[in-house]
């Protein structure tokens, strides 16, 4: 059984959906620490035909909190506002904002419970389903970290092969995962280039821009653009 396991982010980026397409099980990673300045909570956009960045407030971040214990902020319908008028001219975008619509009016306050029902949305809608867990409720000793807790997780989902991000590689050792009888991959996104009506290329946008520019034949295509690397040492 492959696995991944991921901290929840707000409408990332298409390689994280490579990755979620890519294994049958999914563990979206939320009682690790919240990191401020990175992805959980914030993306990237067109708008006025240049790269910009959106990001979801958040009450009661801190980095000695688990992203399970911050709660969301209020600024969800600006966020909306923003992303309709940069993409009202998008071919696609009578069918998907109704998606992006959905997951920005979720009540839930809970920031990781809020990003978990963004990602299964989106993988609905991607037609990408696998098997669905959340670290917090997964058994496991609480006081391993790195990989150690990556590992446990694994062996208690029963995982054969566990794939993570190429940009991880140096935190995994195959000889580790090998004593345990899991195999380790890592997946590199090729090009992913497609169409944003614009003569200028801006790559690994949220997976809002993809869905905007993209059918479900060409998305699913987009999904498929990966590499899997065999782990090393």
């Amino acid at each position: 059984m492959k696995l991944a396991i991921m901290q929840p982010y707000l409408f990332p980026y298409i390689g994280y959906f490579q990755l979620i397409n890519a294994v049958d099980a999914f563990v979206v990673y939320d009682d690790v620490n919240y990191m401020k300045g990175g992805w959980i909570n914030r993306n990237r956009i067109l708008a006025n035909k240049e790269e910009h960045l959106f990001t979801l407030q958040v009450r009661g971040a801190s980095p000695n909190k688990r992203i399970n214990e911050v709660s969301t902020g209020g600024n969800k319908e600006k966020l909306l506002t923003t992303i309709r008028q940069s993409y009202a001219q998008s071919k696609c975008f009578e069918s998907v904002f109704p998606l992006i619509e959905s997951v920005f009016r979720n009540p839930e306050e809970n920031l990781s419970k809020f990003l978990d029902n963004g990602l299964r949305n989106a993988c609905d809608f991607l037609n990408v389903r696998p098997t669905w867990f959340v670290s917090s409720q997964i058994s496991k000793d609480e006081s391993l970290t790195g990989q150690d807790r990556v590992l446990a997780i694994c062996k208690e989902l029963r995982a054969t092969h566990y794939i993570n991000p190429i940009g991880g590689r140096s935190l995994y050792s195959k000889k580790v995962f090998e004593r345990e009888g899991i195999s380790l991959s890592f997946i590199e996104q090729k090009a992913s280039r497609y169409n944003q009506n614009y003569a200028d290329w801006v790559p690994n946008l949220s997976i809002i821009d993809v869905l905007m520019f993209n059918d479900p034949a060409e998305c699913s295509q987009l999904l498929s653009e990966y590499e899997l690397i065999e782990g090393a040492g």
